[in-house]
């Protein structure tokens, strides 16, 4: 078998999986599991990842890299099916893996290209493990984005997203602090043929003035944002260590809403932090229709290990349970009605290899046979099955 790399969690991991697998090309009877620990349940699915491909490949080489392989690097290096961890911070690095450098590019296994731009963190939310995982946050160089860019557009990727752990944080490091508008702007004048731009989590207090110009001038820049929000109540936003209010993140979503009235919003949102009552939850349930997030992702809260929320009074699990189901139920309700608003408009839709794909605003929508994975289409859809515009 030819190296296989399994990624779970975030879309910087997936990212990075696509490097390790070009690294990993010309290796035989490897097994990669680059692991995810934002929740306890990621964890869960972590182990149970390593184990499926253990079964799987019995005699391959099986190797864990990612979050996980820090913030539990005892126990999974512990686990009989595991035949040795990859730093997170080391693991693009061809030495790790004994390999030269520079390896020829591969095919990639996504319709669309994840671009690594930023990792790490500096902030301090009480929630989170993931600087324990990645460090503290460093920006990748213009000229290297430039350069990724154009090897993806080499092979043929129609569709360009910039991602990272707080990718908003992009240029802090690098000489004279540059914003991230400007990066999306040197990509765009750079590649003119670049058909599709778009953006991974945002962290609302961070996005500066040339990326809202952006949004409203550049009509490659897709209306669709994806907000690092985490609750709806400002007490909990304060004892999350969050740098926003809800004000500001309504605030923002008009501003942005004034440039580009088709934006779609999705948001990441947790259910029962420590200390939620009843009233923070209905805040946080509101602020979905409030925002109209149609691409919502539910997070029921798990203490991780050495945060300062696993030292704060719990929530019980039933009701973290039960939170995180309404919170859910809502967003589906919010998403629905956006659907079904799209009925018998234009959307123009990138193909999928499923004979799906994804319009501007990342609806997904059925397309009709033979159309090519990569291709971008024109569609009007008449119907609605299923959360799938058809």
């Amino acid at each position: 078998m030819t190296a296989e790399v399994i990624s779970l969690g975030c879309r910087l991991n997936l990212a990075e999986s696509e490097t390790i697998r070009a690294l990993l090309a010309s290796e035989r009877d490897v097994v990669v599991v680059n692991s995810c620990a934002v929740t306890a349940e990621a964890v869960r699915q972590t182990r149970q990842a390593i184990r499926k491909a253990r079964r799987a490949n019995p005699d391959a080489r099986l190797l864990v890299t990612g979050c996980a392989a820090e913030v539990e690097r005892e126990s999974l290096g512990s686990m009989p099916e595991v035949d040795g961890l990859i730093a997170n911070e080391h693991k693009l690095d061809p030495r790790v893996w004994n390999i030269p450098g520079n390896p020829a590019p591969v095919p990639s296994l996504h319709t669309r290209a994840f671009i690594a731009v930023q990792n790490g963190c500096d902030h301090a939310c009480t929630f989170c493990v993931i600087p324990q995982g990645r460090g503290p946050s460093r920006s990748l160089p213009v000229g290297s984005v430039l350069h990724e860019v154009e090897q993806h557009l080499e092979r043929g990727a129609s569709e360009v997203v910039l991602t990272g752990v707080d990718v908003t944080s992009w240029g802090h490091d690098l000489p004279g602090q540059p914003r991230l508008g400007s990066l999306v702007g040197a990509v765009l004048d750079a590649f003119p043929e670049l058909a599709r731009l778009r953006l991974s989590s945002l962290d609302g207090v961070e996005i500066d003035f040339e990326l809202i110009e952006l949004f409203e001038s550049e009509p490659r820049i897709m209306p669709h944002i994806h907000l690092s929000l985490q609750h709806g109540h400002d007490l909990i936003l304060k004892r999350m260590k969050r740098r926003h209010t809800r004000a500001d993140a309504v605030t923002l979503v008009e501003k942005l809403r004034a440039k580009r009235p088709e934006l779609a919003v999705g948001a990441d949102l947790i259910a029962g932090f420590p200390t939620e009552d009843e009233t923070m939850h209905q805040a946080n349930r509101s602020i979905i229709r409030e925002l109209q997030v149609v691409h919502c992702h539910v997070f029921p809260y798990s203490p991780r290990p050495n945060t300062p929320a696993a030292r704060m009074p719990q929530v019980d699990k039933a009701t973290i349970r039960r939170r995180a189901s309404e919170l859910r139920s809502e967003a589906e309700a919010v998403r629905h009605d956006w659907l079904a608003g799209l009925i018998g408009s234009d959307l123009t839709v990138l193909a999928e290899a499923d004979g799906t794909g994804h319009a501007e605003n990342f609806a997904r929508v059925a397309l009709p046979g033979g159309i090519e994975r990569g291709r971008i289409v024109s569609i009007r859809p008449q119907s609605l099955d299923g959360g799938l515009l058809q």
